[in-house]
């Protein structure tokens, strides 16, 4: 049967996914899946209307009335927390007659109000106030019955809440699998968990969504040449092959990744990360399981990407040219898609909610240095991904094939002690060929 047939649509995208399908396990991938508009429409209806996707930290909404906004896809979503203390996430779709009833990013109210009609919210949702609500309406209106629309599934892991547009989506806890263990190396660290450092940083590049978290999920092999500048001015580890020094482990049928580097041999590098003494004792009693600290006093630099499109990278960098000794820095960041080669990047910075304040300073300072808006890894890596979009899109680029075959034949670690399949070199694709795989399954269901 013809793959038009299989998926609909034109015959153009079942070409795509059928060169997808048929090249995956060579490690060939067609350029024409990035920055194409039939595939994206087909990634909204597959992917993002029916994934979990990170909508908030809990420390961003920490008393009652305070919200924010936050979206999936062209849905904005209100991420507030009620009166009661409950955190719930509405439509931001007044129920008369459409317009938005939250007009900021960000604040406390204890209502909303609709400014084209006037129709009032509790920040629980509850439509409360109907202006000339029985000269306009009658007896018989029933305010009940006129409520915000809550997003059809919202749940939190360790402070991460997530949200989907799918009812019949799978719980949070089925989706992350075995991702949630390395999720916990980094929301475990402390019994008082995290909080963000200020609002989140967004900004518009040119690329595609995948091409973005490919860098995050798998593709430490960059680092040779995209910051080879940071390198040679000390500011990234001096051996280039930094980032090879590590274990690239997947969690097969999820579509998650994650990257745990340690140090190049004979590298002098600080003791967990770079945290205070008293913040790595705490973390001692604080993780899950003896393996999770086991894991965690080895790892210098950690990176996991969540399906489809949720990435945290803990890295320990120096936060500025005067300070002696490197800093870890944390940020969560969402490639949320606005259109075919196309994304909004946003961009948290986060730490240790019991952490000194001059590490939090010094955190926020790493973070803003290196992976900001403006920052030099960030600056490198956003410069690269919307030149390879601009190919993947143009008339003859799309018809290349991309090599993904980086690492095929290498035998998985068995002494690895954490769950999923772990590569012991992390100069490898495997992560992305099993993102490609769920990926498929996705586009194709």
């Amino acid at each position: 049967m013809p793959w038009s047939k299989i998926v609909g649509g034109s015959s153009r995208l079942g070409e795509l996914l059928e060169e997808l399908a048929t090249g995956l396990e060579q490690g060939l991938l067609p350029a024409g899946i990035f920055n194409d508009p039939e595939i994206f429409e087909r990634e909204k209806e597959k992917i993002f209307s029916r994934s979990w996707i990170f909508l908030a930290h809990t420390s961003e909404i920490p008393s009652p009335g305070d919200y924010v906004l936050r979206y999936i896809l062209d849905n904005a979503f209100i991420v507030v927390r009620g009166e009661d203390g409950q955190v719930r996430a509405f439509l931001d779709m007044c129920r008369h007659r459409g317009m938005r009833v939250c007009r900021a990013e960000a604040g406390n109210a204890s209502h909303f109000r609709c400014p084209f009609h006037g129709w009032t919210y509790r920040n629980d949702g509850a439509l409360v106030g109907v202006p000339a609500e029985r000269e306009a309406f009658g007896e018989g209106f029933s305010k009940a019955d006129w409520s915000l629309l809550p997003i059809p599934k919202l749940e939190e892991f360790d402070g991460l809440l997530f949200g989907n547009l799918s009812p019949e989506a799978p719980s949070l806890k089925e989706w992350l699998g075995d991702a949630s263990w390395y999720l916990e190396l980094v929301t475990k660290r402390s019994h008082a968990g995290l909080e963000v450092l200020g609002p989140p940083q967004r900004f518009v590049v040119n690329t595609d969504w995948k091409l973005a978290l490919e860098t995050f999920i798998s593709d430490s092999y960059h680092t040779l040449m995209t910051h080879r500048s940071l390198i040679e001015l000390g500011i990234a580890p001096r051996d280039a092959k930094y980032a090879m020094y590590g274990e690239q482990i997947h969690i097969p049928g999820k579509g998650h990744g994650t990257m745990v580097v340690g140090g190049p041999p004979g590298a002098k590098l600080p003791p967990f990360w770079g945290y205070p003494e008293e913040m790595m004792e705490r973390a001692k009693t604080s993780y899950p399981t003896r393996t999770h600290w086991e894991v965690a006093k080895e790892t210098r630099i950690f990176l996991i990407t969540l399906f489809p499109n949720f990435s945290l990278h803990n890295p320990i960098r120096k936060p500025d040219h005067l300070y002696p000794k490197p800093v870890p820095m944390l940020t969560f960041r969402v490639w949320h898609p606005l259109g075919p080669g196309r994304i909004e990047v946003v961009s948290w910075g986060l730490v240790e909610k019991d952490a000194p304040e001059w590490f939090k300073e010094k955190a926020l300072h790493s973070y803003m240095r290196f992976f900001g808006s403006s920052g030099t890894f960030e600056q490198d890596d956003t410069e690269i991904w919307s030149h390879v979009a601009r190919n993947a899109g143009s008339t003859l680029g799309r018809r290349v094939l991309f090599n993904y075959q980086m690492g095929r034949g290498v035998a998985p670690d068995p002494n690895w002690p954490g769950p999923g399949v772990a590569y012991p070199i992390n100069f490898t694709d495997e992560n992305l060929r099993n993102f490609y795989r769920r990926y498929l399954e996705l586009m194709l269901d």
